[in-house]
């Protein structure tokens, strides 16, 4: 499984260290930036990752800001693109057991790293349910 994943200068820490725990866990993993702990603008790096999760080019992404907002607000602009923001492990299965959240979102400035970490391999685990949540979803689509 390709795995997609961006941050900005506040998510970098956060990452950095997930794809080192992706990696480890044999994802591929493709980073879409910031490499940099200087302050930058959080769409120049959602914008690609979208566009890469919408193309088929990654299998989904992870995306990691500071309260994780702007980075859904960015990524849920394209079209077939459904970003849910989790800050527990709770969230994190039914952003994708509901929604069949394609990009997961983190707020690192929210969450510690550990919760990071547990919503990532909970949103990983966790398979969409269908049934009347695939209804909801075509009429997002639509």
């Amino acid at each position: 499984m390709k795995i997609g994943i961006c941050s900005d200068h506040a998510g970098l820490d956060y990452k950095t260290r997930l794809i080192s725990y992706l990696l480890g866990k044999g994802y591929e993993v493709v980073n879409f930036g910031t490499d940099s702990t200087d302050s930058c603008d959080y769409p120049d790096f959602a914008h690609p990752l979208a566009n890469a999760v919408a193309a088929g080019e990654v299998d989904g992404g992870i995306a990691i800001c500071g309260t994780g907002n702007g980075m859904a607000i960015t990524l849920n602009h394209h079209k077939g693109i459904r970003a849910g923001l989790a800050w527990n492990t709770a969230v994190a299965a039914l952003v994708k057991e509901h929604n069949n959240a394609n990009v997961l979102v983190l707020p690192a400035r929210f969450v510690s790293y550990a919760m990071a970490n547990a919503c990532v391999r909970t949103w990983l685990a966790t398979p969409f349910a269908g049934g009347r949540h695939q209804r909801r979803i075509d009429k997002i689509e639509a």
